[in-house]
């Protein structure tokens, strides 16, 4: 295919696809107040010689843990990775001498639905006036100079998006397909062939027959060092030790919920007299002991019994009201819960085929029919689905507009103010199994009630399993020896497996990392084992998150470079493996001229594959192999091919049949659809291919 045109003569990258479209941070108010500067004063990064400040860079962190909820870490990649976007297309929009000014301000601003839609910047016909906002900013530099340098910074971020669609633009006009590029796509799509064939395991060949020595290994790694190359990492191992409650913990839980269900007689030590303690079963004030003895503060909310994601759902929807169940455990916590009221009923679940049509409210975009044609098919589709035989699934992955079309339309369990009113109304008054139509406003629905259920009004009183002070402490006594006994005599395996704990390796873990297997958000872990100071062998102790202890030993500093035969040897000695035993096969069979006579081995079958196709180049039975496809396309019908090896075995092709499409009497259409979907594609890759040619200092670890 013709891409970028005479584009690709002034950057070599703009030859590749276009990757992932900037997003700004259009943000009020983060730029007020100053940030503490400590620590290292280099940027946090260098790209092609641009610098990236660190102080920027710590309020963006700051606000987008803020805004998304983010850990740190996250926070900072999600910046990091905006940050490179922005600089390395800003450096091409400069290359290329792109530009964005008013009237591309303006365009942006006024596809900004909640501008355009504050009657503060719309005319007297009420029609959104540019000019209008533009003297509201002129108004907000005098008014309110904090805001306006708030503005500032938004419009800038505005011109950035002006400017990368202008770029973004330039690229795909130039993105175009031949007549004969398209013609071949064409084929290559929809040829297709019908082959016999018979394919040789690797498996065959016992692993014994083949052996890989250490110098074919390192030559193999050489000849690939691209696929074998690594970035600097950290191996380490672990011992962790979870603060988990024992079962005499978990006892003395229940126990002590087991105790507040029903009133009891207690001594008051101010009072020098025996006081009757009402309990769950009689108190009358249910909220107040909930919110007295609970974790979590009483819940007035009516659920479904399907909220109860447990196996007691039942048993507590049949409880009488005012009755009380437990003490019983419910993932993490105990609970006792006391049934308040119960709406019967009032839980109701449906399927439905949507029709909808034009102008109705939310309608998708394609649809084209009028609200009379949506009625008449509505209709259709209503007297089908009441046919005693009908499909009600089916009929709704067939004619349904609604996003419930793939689950056959079901809604499942809703309560009232959930649905339209109409909607709710017609399962609300009537039995399971009814089938009706409603109008509303999203259009025409064929409703089947498949089932009702009741809404409960359930308090729990409820205790999480947390671990006593006694077993908190022996954790610790157990972390604290075990540390102090492999620090003293360095044998981490051996005093591990003495005590009967479980050694978990980590390896190839990269400097910005922080969940690792095993152990969430530890970043320090990682900080500690890429500081300068810690060496292999040292060891060190840190708290989890869950409770508890983990202790570490750094086993292994690994520099960036080509991957040593201790960090890839086993995966490339089964890769050398495959190819020998492919040269074993081939040889072992090399008098075999034709399948037939292949298949006189009696561990060997013919196989037939039909319609197989360059695109999707997967043959039944055997799997993904795009070389053997390749060698079937290059046979004459009745044609056998020699010995081929593929990625699971040796394989021997006859073909049968080759399928030829006839071509288009016109190719504009289909290499107008080829171009849409490369444009998009090109949307996923042209800043990969930036950032692969691009000269970029990390400094993040310097900082977080």
């Amino acid at each position: 295919m013709a891409i970028l045109g005479k584009i690709r003569q002034r950057s070599i990258f703009l030859i590749l696809v276009i990757g992932m479209a900037l997003f700004a941070f259009v943000i009020s108010g983060v730029f007020d107040g100053n940030s503490a500067n400590s620590g290292p004063n280099d940027p946090i990064a260098i790209i092609n010689n641009e610098e990236v400040g660190v102080d920027f860079f710590r309020q963006m962190v700051d606000q987008t843990q803020r805004t998304y909820n983010y850990s740190t870490l996250q926070s900072v990649n999600l910046v990091w990775n905006q940050a490179l976007k922005n600089t390395i297309f800003g450096q091409q929009y400069k290359k290329l001498g792109i530009d964005a000014g008013k009237d591309q301000l303006e365009q942006i601003i006024s596809s900004d639905d909640n501008v355009v839609n504050n009657p503060s910047f719309q005319n007297e016909a009420g029609f959104f006036d540019f000019g209008i906002f533009s003297n509201y900013i002129s108004q907000m530099k005098v008014e309110n100079p904090s805001a306006y340098e708030n503005w500032k910074f938004q419009e800038k971020s505005i011109i950035d998006v002006a400017k990368q669609r202008i770029y973004l633009d330039l690229i795909k006009s130039s993105n175009v397909m031949t007549e004969s590029e398209a013609k071949a796509n064409y084929h290559f799509e929809n040829d297709n062939v019908n082959i016999d064939y018979i394919r040789i395991p690797f498996e065959l060949i016992p692993d014994s027959l083949v052996k890989v020595s250490d110098a074919e290994i390192k030559s193999y790694i050489k000849n690939n060092e691209v696929d074998y190359k690594l970035n600097e990492s950290r191996n380490i191992q672990y011992v962790a030790f979870n603060e988990t409650p024992t079962e005499d913990d978990l006892a003395t839980i229940r126990l002590r919920l087991d105790g507040l269900k029903s009133q009891r007689i207690s001594y008051n030590d101010v009072s020098k007299l025996t006081d009757t303690i009402e309990g769950f079963k009689e108190t009358k004030t249910v909220a107040d002991f909930v919110d007295q003895y609970s974790e979590v503060s009483f819940d007035s909310v009516y659920k479904s019994r399907g909220a109860y994601n447990n196996e007691y759902a039942d048993i507590l929807f049949g409880l009488d009201e005012g009755e009380v169940f437990g003490p019983y455990q419910d993932g993490n916590t105990f609970k006792i819960s006391r049934l308040m009221n119960r709406k019967k009923n009032a839980s109701l679940r449906a399927s439905h085929i949507l029709i909808a049509y034009e102008g109705a409210t939310r309608s998708p975009s394609g649809i084209s029919i009028t609200k009379g044609e949506a009625r008449r098919k509505a209709n259709r589709v209503f007297r089908e689905a009441k046919r005693a035989s009908s499909d009600f699934a089916a009929l709704a992955r067939e004619n349904s507009d609604g996003p419930t079309k793939n689950r056959g339309g079901d809604l499942g369990f809703f309560q009232e103010g959930e649905m339209a009113v109409e909607f709710f109304n017609f399962v609300n008054n009537n039995r399971v199994g009814k089938v009706g139509l409603v109008e509303t406003e999203f259009g025409f629905h064929v409703i089947r009630i498949t089932d009702k259920d009741d809404l409960a009004l359930i308090a729990d009183l409820v205790a999480e399993a947390l671990p006593s002070d006694k077993t908190s402490n022996e954790v610790f006594r157990k972390a604290t020896q075990f540390e102090m006994d492999t620090r003293e005599k360095n044998e981490f395996n051996i005093i591990a497996e003495r005590n009967g704990y479980k050694v978990r390796p980590v390896k190839q873990i990269k400097s910005l990392e922080e969940n690792l297997p095993g152990l969430t958000q530890q970043r320090n872990i990682v900080r500690w084992a890429f500081e300068k100071n810690t060496k292999v062998g040292d060891i060190q102790r840190f708290p989890l998150t869950i409770g508890g202890y983990v202790i570490v030993q750094l086993t292994d500093h690994l520099k960036e470079g080509i991957a040593t035969i201790d960090q890839v040897g086993d995966e490339v000695r089964k890769i050398i493996i495959r190819e020998k035993k492919g040269t074993l096969i081939q040889n072992q069979y090399t008098d075999k001229f034709t399948l037939k006579t292949l298949a006189e081995d009696e561990k060997l079958s013919i196989e037939t594959a039909s319609a197989v196709n360059q695109k999707n180049p997967t043959i039944v039975g055997a799997g993904n192999e795009p070389s053997v496809v390749g060698v079937a396309f290059s046979l004459n019908p009745g044609e056998e091919s020699d010995l081929i090896q593929g990625k699971k075995g040796v394989y021997k092709l006859l073909l049968k049949q080759k399928n030829i499409v006839d071509d288009l009497e016109d190719y504009t259409s289909y290499a107008e659809k080829i171009r849409q979907d490369t444009s998009i594609k090109m949307m996923e890759s042209v800043y990969v291919a930036l950032e692969s040619v691009s000269e970029i200092d990390d400094n993040r670890a310097l900082y977080y």
